[in-house]
């Protein structure tokens, strides 16, 4: 008997503010044709003012429960993949906690940027197999609008925010690829290239700053690494490209998508891809994908996904599950 850390429930929030790509030619040297040819992108939503990351996590959080069938309490732990945290401290994870009334449990934040949803997956699996915890909440929510410096048509353009949240429930398997659930992670991170993607601001400078891109390096890297820690997951499953029914990816940059697709020799048609609808939500893209993925009829019982991300630090990982 295997240990096997289940998805139960998938659930999502978006701001109500849709922000379509025409919105930015009045301030910048941009246009909607310039943004859809280079990023995919068409629209993204925008937190309201006073609109904070653990209240969309929240909000994503109750949706996930309600497709399980579940209610807070029967939550062991909860984990929040964010970098756009309410505050310095307290965790937002612990404000999620809160505000659906938990009154038992755990609660941490994960910060691996955009790669953090996979890191957060990987610590819940982990949690499942060790006993600590039988069910956990696994949330990605971000509102990046609040790290733009809306003067750089670069990297503005690019982001939006929102959350997606699933259960993750204790069950068993045989120890095959037939199990549903997590069937292997791989995880990396390199601090030399740090300045490739980064915030320039926080306690050591005292503000919140702007976040910073140098953009053709990082796509150069998301490509490679990407493909490359895909086909690890793959391997450590016992799996490869063919068995794969749905690459669900950080949904960045559909060029990025686009390419590691062809490196990972899976067609576009078993691509889950949102990045049109929602621009770059940072950790909180892989669980939109999946709830929207379920929502549109895509992914259903049964089907093996890979889900792939890399974001600031640098950092990357994937994630081999069967739905």
């Amino acid at each position: 008997m295997t240990i096997r850390a289940v998805v139960r429930g998938v659930g999502h929030y978006l701001p109500e503010r849709i922000v379509p790509n025409a919105e930015f030619e009045a301030s910048l040297d941009t246009s909607d044709d310039w943004i859809r040819t280079r990023t995919g992108i068409e629209r993204r939503h925008f937190a309201a003012e006073g609109e904070t990351t653990s209240q969309m996590a929240t909000k994503a959080a109750r949706h996930a429960l309600d497709a399980a069938g579940l209610e807070p309490d029967d939550i062991d732990a909860v984990v929040l993949a964010t970098s756009t945290a309410d505050f310095t401290f307290p965790s937002a994870a612990t404000m999620v906690q809160a505000g659906l009334g938990m009154r038992g449990g755990f609660a941490f934040d994960v910060q691996a940027v955009c790669a953090g949803f996979v890191f957060a997956l990987t610590n819940a699996d982990a949690l499942i197999r060790a006993g600590v915890a039988q069910r956990v909440l696994v949330i990605g929510a971000e509102t990046f609008s609040r790290l733009m410096d809306w003067t750089d048509r670069s990297t503005c353009v690019l982001f939006g925010d929102g959350a997606g949240a699933v259960v993750l429930e204790a069950g068993t398997g045989t120890g095959s690829t037939a199990d549903r659930g997590i069937l292997a992670a791989d995880i990396h991170s390199d601090g030399r290239h740090r300045e490739l993607l980064h915030v320039d601001g926080g306690v050591s400078t005292g503000t919140t700053g702007h976040l910073r891109m140098a953009g053709k390096e990082v796509f150069r890297h998301a490509v490679e690494k990407l493909s490359e820690t895909g086909h690890a997951a793959l391997d450590k499953a016992g799996l490869c490209s063919a068995d794969v029914d749905w690459i669900v990816p950080h949904q960045a940059n559909l060029r990025i998508i686009t390419a590691t697709a062809q490196r990972m020799q899976v067609p576009m048609d078993r691509v889950v891809v949102t990045v049109q609808d929602h621009g770059n939500t940072s950790a909180a893209s892989i669980p939109l994908a999946l709830s929207v993925g379920v929502a549109r009829g895509q992914i259903k019982p049964g089907d093996l996904l890979l889900t792939e991300a890399i974001g600031g630090g640098l950092a990357w990982g994937a994630v081999v599950l069967r739905w």
